[in-house]
Parts: structure tokens; C-alpha cells; sequence
């Protein structure tokens, strides 16, 4: 018997999984509902396209005419608000309700809001949507300083795109040092330094008090007092996971909504996938990670039973004269054996994470053919033959 699938949400994990669906179900009606009016696209191109003519048909996950071809329904502009799992329907927030026989859960995270002085103000800006991309570059045409607050990818891209129109960034980091998830003390220091020869200011072990201004953004405050002028500020500290919708609903819900290996939820006929699902009390927050959950979600669906099997987190950033790559488990445990190469002549850093004769995580700095293949290496969890030099 064909299904109702209704997927709710409309970036990375949905389409991944409305692909799977289609793969498998030519037959049962698939409907998309997304809070925005586009189309699915890559947020992930944000920032890299703030300056270079950022247009929506470029960004786009799959083309227009790619949805009517496989019989998907996209319901663009429309917020699901809430569940009514006994019911099998979703809520949206016109107030009319919308049944299905499967739910999959694939409404994303938002960026965390600090808790900032001043974080309302006119010229504070996230960026997480593509309406907020336009709204930033909008903004961006007469301003002159920038104060980035966090010192993760998305900032650091940012921070590279900026600085090349001419504008003075500043990055504020809580942290003592840059992506410290992913680099170690070397390699954050190298990319610090890159950083700061492009002109642009890093402030380390900074937590910013106040944003000051009127009528809109004139400056700033840090917790040791020091006050700097900028005129806009943009922030990125984090995810939120959008679990609202599941409130006052019998799904079990902890900093997301909880999935087994088959991206299942606690009830029935409920699947969730990407920034939403927790697995194994962990939110990953990573667009790989999406996708692969949305094809396992997808499939689950069609009763194919996949399991997903979290692979190796992997950074990969190309800014401010450096390639950065960063992949799996980087702590320095007993356990752990370390190889470390360092070549200031080719401004190069190699540091391989050694368990058990097998490569578990790296970081690499400026060779990026090398480290596609050690990322084969931990994917593929390849024991080494030598471990010397």
C-alpha cells in the first residue's frame, strides 16, 4: 500500500532522504514542508558566497525542476509548529493539520544566541538562512568594522571573505585558542598567525559584555573592560537543535531528539535526521553527517533497515593562504602514539593520531592530496604495517 511520507524540513538530511525514498518508492506521496520560501540549497555556501554574488539558483541542492520530476511536493514558506504523534499529524503554524503514515524529523538547529548586552540590536547579525545572507550583505555596503563573535569555521570564513572588500575585522574567542575541537595548540597558532597577516585582529580568551550603540551597533565591551568601536556585529557560537515542535509530544528528548541506528525515534512511524537527531547523546552539527543520515532515514522509511555507523568528523577549510584539514579523534590520550611532521619550508604541519596500530585521527596543514589519503586510511580503519617514519 502506498504511503504518506511527510518530511519536515528542507536542507541537507531531507533531500538526502527523500532521494533514498525515491530510490526505493516511486509510488508513495512525499511531501517537504520548509519554513523558507527557497528551495533546498547548500547552506554550507554561505559564507564563502557573501561577496560573490550570492544567488539562490547556484546554491540549490538539487534543481527545481528535479522535485516535480520525482513527484515530491515542496511546501515552501510554510512552519511546522507541533506534532500530534497519536494523531499522525503535524501542525502547522496556519493552524491546519497535516496527516501522514511515516514523519521524518529533519527540521535542522538554530545558531545559538548569546547571552549578550545589546545582542538585539540594529546591525547584529547570525548567519544560518539565505534570507539572513541577504539581509548581512545588504547591511555589510557601508560599514567599515566587523566584529565576528566566535572563532569556528563559519566566522573564519566569513572573516576571509570580508577582509578582502577592504573591511576591518575583529574575531572575538571565547577560547584560548582558534577551532579548538579540531587543531591542536600548533596548528591554531599557525592558522592565527595566517590569519593575522591578512590583517585581520584576533582576541583570544575574550568574552565580549556589551554591544553598545543607540539606535544600532556603535562598538563593544569585553569582560576586562575593553571597549572598541565597530558597526556591525555578526555572531556564531554554536547550534541550537530545533526540538520545539516535539514538545509537550511522547518523543524522548534530551539537547535533540533522540534516534537509534536506524534514525527511529522512541514512536512509531517517526524518524528523525541531521542538527535534530541525537545519537548516542551526541548532535554532530556536521553537513556530511546530514546527508548520511538523511539516505539511512530515507531508506528506513521503505522498510530497508540500514544502520549508520557515525564516521570520522572532518573539517576541511581553505582560507587566508592556508588549507586546514582536520579529521577523527585528536586527543592526546595514554593510549595514544603520535607522529608529527613539521615543514616551514612549504608552510606544511602533519600530526597522525596512532590506537592500536590504526590511524584514528590527523591534522594537516597545506597538503591536502596527503590527507585524502590518510582520511581513506581512518574511513576504511586500514591497520599499518610500520608505524616508523
Amino acid at each position: 500500500m502506498n504511503k504518506k511520507i511527510v518530511v519536515v524540513g528542507n536542507g541537507a538530511a531531507a533531500v538526502s532522504a527523500v532521494k533514498a525514498i525515491r530510490n526505493i518508492d516511486q509510488q508513495s506521496e512525499i511531501l517537504v514542508f520548509g519554513e523558507e520560501k527557497f528551495h533546498p540549497y547548500y547552506r554550507i555556501k554561505l559564507s564563502k558566497s557573501l561577496l560573490g554574488g550570492l544567488d539562490e539558483e547556484k546554491i540549490l541542492i538539487q534543481n527545481k525542476q528535479w522535485y516535480e520530476s520525482n513527484n515530491i511536493t515542496l511546501c515552501l514558506g510554510q512552519r511546522v509548529v507541533g506534532l500530534a504523534p497519536e494523531k499522525k499529524e503535524i501542525i502547522l503554524q496556519s493552524g491546519a493539520s497535516v496527516s501522514y503514515s511515516r514523519l521524518l524529523l529533519a527540521n535542522g538547529a538554530s545558531n545559538l544566541t548569546p547571552p549578550i548586552e545589546g545582542i538585539d540590536k540594529l546591525g547584529v547579525f547570525t548567519l544560518r538562512s539565505l534570507n539572513e545572507a541577504f539581509m548581512v550583505i545588504d547591511y555589510l555596503k557601508n560599514i567599515k568594522t566587523v566584529l565576528l563573535i566566535g572563532g569556528g569555521v563559519q566566522n573564519l570564513e566569513i572573516a576571509n571573505v570580508l577582509c578582502k572588500s577592504g573591511k576591518k575585522i575583529i574575531i572575538a574567542e571565547f577560547a584560548p585558542r582558534l577551532m579548538a575541537r579540531q587543531l591542536d595548540d600548533f596548528a591554531s597558532n599557525k592558522l592565527k598567525q595566517s590569519i593575522e597577516s591578512h590583517g585581520v585582529e584576533v582576541m583570544l580568551n575574550t568574552q565580549i559584555n556589551e554591544i553598545l550603540g543607540n539606535d544600532k551597533v556603535e562598538g563593544f565591551i569585553t569582560q576586562e573592560g575593553i571597549q572598541r568601536s565597530c558597526d556591525m556585529v555578526i555572531y556564531s557560537t554554536g547550534i541550537m537543535p530545533n526540538i520545539q515542535i516535539a514538545q509537550n509530544t511522547s518523543l524522548s528528548i534530551s539537547r535533540g531528539i533522540k534516534v537509534n541506528e536506524r534514525m527511529e525515534t522512541n514512536v512509531n512511524d517517526i524518524f528523525a535526521a541531521g542538527d535534530i537527531a541525537e545519537f548516542n547523546g551526541r548532535v554532530y552539527g556536521l553537513w556530511s553527517i546530514a546527508t548520511q543520515q538523511g539516505k539511512i532515514a530515507g531508506a528506513n522509511i521503505c522498510n530497508q533497515g540500514l544502520i549508520f555507523e557515525p564516521p570520522a568528523p572532518v573539517t576541511i577549510m581553505d582560507a587566508f593562504g592556508l588549507s586546514l584539514n582536520s579529521i577523527g579523534d585528536i586527543e592526546e590520550r595514554q593510549d595514544t602514539e603520535l607522529l608529527i611532521e613539521v615543514d616551514d619550508k612549504n608552510n606544511r604541519y602533519y600530526k597522525l593520531f596512532i590506537r592500536n596500530k590504526r590511524i584514528v585521527g590527523a591534522i594537516i596543514l597545506g597538503d591536502t592530496k596527503k590527507f585524502m589519503t590518510i582520511k581513506n586510511f581512518i574511513e576504511k580503519k586500514r591497520k599499518l604495517i610500520s608505524i616508523s617514519n
